[in-house]
């Protein structure tokens, strides 16, 4: 049976009930009245497919048309893992590839001002290295499953670390700002490999709640020491802002060294046939196809989409206030450059502090219920920010907003990892990721747009309406715990 026949026959027996073939073991473990059952039967056409392809590609079962027996499929995490010696290393691994990514998101916001005066450019042509790094995103979200499947979680890693390594090679010299927004692509393809492949990881392990808040929290201290380097050396280096990526490069080689000794035993190298061959072009084949097969389940899932959305909006918001925070600073409140640059890391300081800090009371008063409290007070201290024309005032309100923002990538991640089938979690992570890294491209992109018509005056009320329609977008994703039977 093809793919297609599979699909369609899930979706006509998910129209009326439990297909009468699927015993109770085949049940998800909470009862609703619509998504779980949809969740279980699309698990099953996976499993069901991809074995087919294997079966398909192995020469010595090319005549067995008996299915194997499907595992029991659920929609809940992954197999919780205890936290062996080799496995803290491999977290380790992970959270300095989020500390890597930190320290250069962050330091964007700090650098904006002198990377518009050194290529004598209006705020609207930032747009561009926020449009390319989204084109990186999605780009991995195409290609990334087949990535990889031939090379395995280690490989990706290892890819992902040498591709924002060669990202920083090209910056330090203040190359021409074309090739100066080609980083972005590089340093956007890294990070989509690296973030997807280290999230499944974590939401892999045992309390993976408070790990998921400790890879995120590194995230946000790569946040908060990116901006602070890049003013501390913009402002004291006449001229020489872009030494600062001196940084991120020495960082990045760190983090190529600690993913090829953590993860080198997941690296899968690709077999080696002749070129041409019938070998090479089978096996390119089932690759492409298993890929295929997952992404097209991984769209049919309806927490993915979801989830997508409120990242999207989520992460729009927090790199919007994180990257014009200083220009609004500066042009609005008439604030001094060299101290103003400085107030970007007090947002990323309150988004490390929100993920170390309430990642275990989130989890404990009920993630869901919990975060959309944080995002709704965190909605009201913008509108303070944005009303009290206080540069004292408006950093405490950007840290307090950060810490409250904190936790949302490790709460996402901990509910999707309930409501996602556990087969399907790496590429409805990677989905996620890169629908989020949109959000975080075309909205700072858009509002440098408006700000070069319209003043950057404007941020405000984008960044208000983008956290109401962020409360809206969570308070639509499932609780987990309400399905609980």
């Amino acid at each position: 049976m093809s793919w297609t026949g599979l699909l369609k026959g899930c979706l006509i027996a998910n129209e009326t009930t439990y297909p009468a073939f699927i015993g109770p073991s085949f049940r998800p473990p909470y009862h609703t009245t619509a998504a779980p059952h949809q969740l279980t039967c699309y698990t099953e056409c996976v499993e069901m497919e991809l074995g087919a392809v294997e079966r398909n590609n192995r020469h010595d079962e090319a005549n067995n048309e008996t299915p194997p027996a499907p595992a029991a499929a659920t929609a809940t995490s992954l197999p919780q893992a205890e936290l062996t010696r080799t496995r803290k290393f491999k977290l380790s691994s992970a959270a300095f590839c989020f500390f890597n990514a930190g320290v250069n998101d962050g330091a964007l916001g700090a650098l904006i001002p002198y990377i518009l005066d050194e290529y004598l450019i209006s705020t609207a042509w930032m747009a561009i290295p926020y449009g390319v790094g989204f084109v990186g995103w999605l780009a991995i979200a195409v290609f990334g499953g087949y990535i990889r499947m031939k090379t395995g979680t280690g490989g990706v890693l290892l890819i992902g670390a040498f591709l924002q390594f060669a990202a920083q090679l090209l910056r330090f010299w203040v190359p021409p700002f074309s090739l100066f927004s080609v980083t972005f692509f590089l340093v956007a393809l890294g990070q989509a490999l690296q973030d997807s492949q280290a999230n499944t990881f974590v939401a892999g392990l045992k309390n993976a709640h408070r790990y998921l808040g400790l890879i995120h929290g590194c995230y946000a201290i790569g946040g908060l020491v990116g901006p602070l380097m890049a003013a501390a050396i913009a402002s004291n280096l006449d001229g020489q802002w872009a030494a600062f990526y001196f940084v991120p490069l020495g960082i990045g080689a760190v983090n190529l060294a600690l993913c090829l000794y953590a993860f080198r035993d997941e690296v899968r190298m690709p077999s080696r046939f002749a070129a041409g061959s019938e070998g090479q072009q089978a096996g390119e084949q089932r690759h492409s196809t298993t890929a295929l097969v997952e992404l097209r389940a991984t769209l049919k899932l309806r927490p993915v989409w979801l989830l997508s959305v409120f990242f999207f909006l989520y992460l729009g918001a927090a790199i919007t206030i994180g990257g014009w925070v200083v220009e609004f600073l500066v042009e609005v409140r008439d604030g001094n450059l060299s101290n103003i640059a400085y107030i970007a890391s007090a947002f990323y300081g309150g988004l490390a502090a929100g993920r170390f800090l309430l990642a275990e009371p989130t989890f404990r008063l009920g993630e869901w219920r919990t975060f959309l409290a944080y995002v709704v007070v965190a909605l009201a201290l913008e509108i303070v920010f944005w009303q009290v024309a206080n540069v004292a005032v408006d950093a405490v309100m950007v840290s307090f907003i950060g810490f409250l923002l904190g936790p949302a990538f490790a709460t996402g991640v901990s509910v999707g990892s309930q409501l996602i089938p556990s087969e399907l979690q790496a590429s409805g992570l990677a989905m996620i990721f890169v629908v989020a890294q949109a959000g975080g491209a075309i909205f700072p992109a858009i509002t440098g747009v408006i700000a070069s018509r319209a003043g950057v005056g404007t941020l405000q009320p984008i960044v208000v309406g983008l956290l109401a329609a962020t409360v809206v977008s969570w308070a639509l994703v499932p609780n987990p715990r309400r399905k609980i039977a």
